[in-house]
């Protein structure tokens, strides 16, 4: 029994076990999925936030040219003001206008010479047409043709003052059509690149919080669910334990009531008929000392040689409840038939039996069986009533399944459990062999008792 209640408990474990493993597995696949969406999420989100941005700077820088344009305008309408006096007052106020800390306007004519450049004043008179910045951008190039088709955006990297550091910056050109030059500005990204670092390290710091609630909350729920595991499992060990304890002792009541019938069958039925026979020998032998009739000697032996008869045949009958000879002479099932032939001469009850087993059956099955069904048929003959009992026991799979079923009077609820028709016998000799007992009964409609029976190897550690 120890042996058995190692293996449950052992088996409980890995049920145990089976449940928190793919739990912690999923866990961790959720709160990795989890974050990964927080991430993409994230991401996203940057993505619009930059989107937004860059689009604030180029309405910025589009909003500063038509400042710019809205300056000059009044020169580039006047036709009386001749070109040299026109352009040099447009480069004039072109070279004075600011905006921010960092931000003015260029001017460019078609062929890359720059006119107007405030921050670095020795690019004037330079060709640039073929300059480029260190990413290999051409970016005069750029520029004038995105103004040409009537302005447009351009990125590039510029020096930005006063530390002329090397910068990413987005410019914004357009035509001065009367002379075909190219006006231009720009705006640099780094406070753009600066926000966005700001905001990845806010989000990153969000997702980190949130993965670490989420693995808190997870841990917790893990911790809590292994608790309750363990709190049932052992709440489940003590119920078999409990069941277990019990089932030994109404083992122990059996064996106990057992060895009683046997001693009480020994003390007042053998042992009496020895002590009448042993005196019957020592009156003959009397008799035969004082030359009695051989008739009456002869007649005390004959009675001495019926007590031992007697004695025999209960001998057998003792030796037959603790043990059939038939199941180890002949087997189960020709000893159930032996058994149904004996009822139905004696009780005239028509049974219908059949037996479908092909597997070689344990000792205390096949014992079990057969007292389960010598206390069935004794219970019909007795309390039943009926005209007909369908017996049958078959195997499934690694079950052996008996059944009786009669058409007898049936018995209430209240009588299921009562001792007199020894249910309760056979409920636990049942168990006891780790069987299971069922008991129907409907009045007026008949009983049926079932067991059902593992017969399957036993499992090795």
């Amino acid at each position: 029994m120890n042996n058995k209640t190692g293996l449950s408990v052992g088996l409980k474990s890995k049920i145990i076990l089976l449940a928190v493993v793919p739990l912690v597995i999923s866990t961790v696949i959720i709160i990795y999925l989890n974050q990964q969406s927080a991430r993409d999420l994230a991401s996203d989100e940057l993505s619009i936030y930059e989107f937004n941005l860059i689009h604030a700077k180029k309405e910025a820088l589009k909003s500063h040219i038509a400042i710019a344009m809205s300056a000059i305008r009044p020169i580039l309408e006047d036709t009386t003001m001749d070109n040299a006096t026109a352009q040099k007052k447009v480069k004039a106020i072109i070279n004075g206008l600011r905006y921010g800390d960092d931000g003015y306007f260029f001017i460019y004519d078609s062929n890359g010479v720059s006119l107007v450049h405030p921050t670095q004043p020795e690019l004037v008179g330079q060709n640039l047409w073929l300059f480029k910045d260190t990413l290999g951008n051409y970016l005069i190039q750029h520029l004038m043709a995105k103004a040409k088709t009537g302005g447009g955006f351009h990125r590039y990297i510029w020096e930005k003052p006063p530390l002329m550091d090397q910068e990413e910056k987005i410019g914004y050109a357009v035509m001065i059509d009367r002379w075909h030059w190219m006006l231009g500005t720009g705006l640099y990204l780094d406070d753009v690149y600066q926000e966005l670092a700001k905001a990845k390290a806010t989000m990153n710091a969000n997702i980190r919080r949130s993965f670490f609630l989420v693995s808190v909350v997870a841990s917790i729920t893990l911790v809590f669910v292994i608790l309750l595991g363990l709190a049932i499992n052992l709440h489940e060990h003590k119920l078999a334990d409990s069941k277990l304890k019990a089932l030994v002792q109404r083992f122990m009541r059996l064996q106990v009531l057992e060895k009683r019938r046997l001693s009480r069958e020994l003390h007042d039925g053998i042992n009496q008929m020895l002590v009448s026979c042993k005196f019957r020998i020592e009156l003959a032998g009397n008799k035969l000392q004082r030359g009695d009739d051989e008739a009456v000697i002869k007649a005390e032996l004959i009675k001495a040689e019926d007590l031992i008869n007697q004695t025999i045949n209960d001998i057998r009958q003792v030796s037959h409840d603790l043990r059939p000879t038939v199941l180890d002479d002949l087997g189960l099932n020709t000893a159930l038939k032996s058994l149904i032939d004996q009822f139905q001469e004696r009780t005239a009850i028509k049974v219908r039996y059949s037996f479908k087993v092909m597997a070689e059956l344990p000792d205390e099955i096949e014992i079990a069986l057969y007292r389960f069904a010598q206390e069935a048929l004794t219970n019909i003959e007795k309390h039943s009533e009926a005209s007909n009992v369908i017996l049958q026991v078959w195997q499934s799979h690694q079950r052996v399944i008996f059944e009786c079923l009669d058409d007898g009077r049936g018995c209430s609820h209240q009588s299921t459990l009562s001792p007199g028709i020894g249910l309760i016998n056979m409920r636990e000799r049942i168990e006891l062999i780790g069987g299971d007992f069922v008991f129907q009964s409907q009045k007026e409609k008949g009983t049926k008792v079932s067991a059902i029976l593992s017969i399957e190897p036993p499992i090795m550690d």
